[in-house]
């Protein structure tokens, strides 16, 4: 299969709740889930500016493909953070992506040489493919709850996928709660942000990780948004057709090109921030607290923007809009469930 046919199965993938083995394949097969991985371990090496574009152009085929890969890629943020044998178990084979939570909703208990997991998480995307699964958890020592968080993998035999994801968009995500029942860990499956262990990192993973999660976020957004407007405009042609449309068209058309106009401005402010900061980084410059304030606001900004964008559209669109079945329906559910992300909503 190629790049285009994703675009034409949206349907098929939202029915079927998951992404289908093919797609998966040809995920694996162009190395989707590896954008930030090193060569040694079978990744492509992008650079940050490079690998949040291809979020954006598979967002811009189908939302749920392009989320899952961004998904997929972030779990390349934790290379550097285990021992050289681990992350090597963890990242070498071809179809290698971690799946998971940030959100502390766990316990681990602290062991001689490990710790006792249990707790459940929810919203972990790619859930029901990931060959590891990552998750927070408060210390426990000696039985009592810290204030101590430590980050944890696991292996996807000890974890329990409740299938419990019913959003309204992004519904091949499979963004399930996951559940893990006192299951022990050694040590060295146990990592933490800015911690380097091993030689396999590069400039990508020592950025800053919350604006690396804000430009991942919001370039799904743009791409979908995308998506939104060439459907848009597919529809509009197929209204120069219909007569009862006759005295409507010039205004829609009118419309249509200035939230293309729009969206293309947000694009290119999104770009220039993210460029001008990737290059501060690589030239080993730190991002003042303000530089990381401000991406925080314009990614919540440009994000709002997307959903308005599509919201002065779609009324315009006929019954197609409000046609759950439909692709500019599906397209809108999908953005508005990205935008919904806790590092992009207000």
């Amino acid at each position: 299969m190629n790049a285009l046919q994703i675009k034409e199965r949206g349907l098929e993938f939202e029915q079927l709740g998951m992404l289908p083995q093919d797609v998966l394949d040809f995920i694996y097969e162009q190395q989707l889930f590896k954008l930030f991985t090193s060569k040694e371990l079978g990744g492509k090496d992008l650079d940050l500016v490079e690998g949040v574009k291809v979020f954006q152009q598979m967002s811009a085929l189908d939302g749920n493909v392009g989320w899952l890969i961004t998904i997929g890629t972030g779990g390349n943020a934790f290379i550097p953070t285990f021992s050289q044998d681990i992350c090597e178990k963890i990242y070498m084979p071809k179809e290698a992506v971690i799946a998971g939570s940030g959100y502390p909703t766990g316990i681990a208990v602290k062991t001689d040489g490990g710790y006792y997991i249990t707790g459940q998480w929810k919203y972990c995307s790619g859930s029901n493919y990931a060959s590891t699964f990552t998750m927070n958890c408060y210390i426990e020592e000696n039985g009592v709850k810290t204030e101590k968080i430590i980050s944890c993998s696991v292996n996807p035999q000890d974890v329990e996928i409740l299938n419990d994801w019913c959003a309204m968009g992004l519904k091949a995500t499979a963004s399930h709660t996951i559940r893990v029942n006192n299951v022990w860990i050694p040590q060295e499956a146990t990592f933490q942000l800015g911690t380097i262990r091993n030689n396999y990192g590069d400039s990508v993973h020592s950025f800053p990780f919350t604006t690396f999660a804000e430009a991942s976020f919001l370039s799904v957004c743009l791409g979908i948004t995308e998506n939104f407007l060439e459907e848009a405009t597919v529809l509009m042609k197929q209204r120069n057709h219909d007569r009862s449309w006759a005295e409507h068209i010039g205004s829609l058309q009118f419309l249509l090109m200035q939230q293309q106009k729009r969206y293309k401005q947000y694009e290119e402010q999104f770009y220039t921030t993210l460029s001008k900061y990737w290059e501060l980084h690589q030239r080993g410059d730190q991002l003042s607290e303000e530089d990381l304030s401000q991406f925080t606001q314009m990614s919540k900004d440009i994000a709002a923007a997307c959903l308005e964008i599509a919201n002065n559209l779609i009324r315009s669109l006929g019954m197609d809009a409000i046609t759950e079945t439909s692709t500019i329906n599906r397209i809108w559910r999908n953005l508005y469930t990205a935008a919904q992300h806790g590092f992009l909503t207000p």
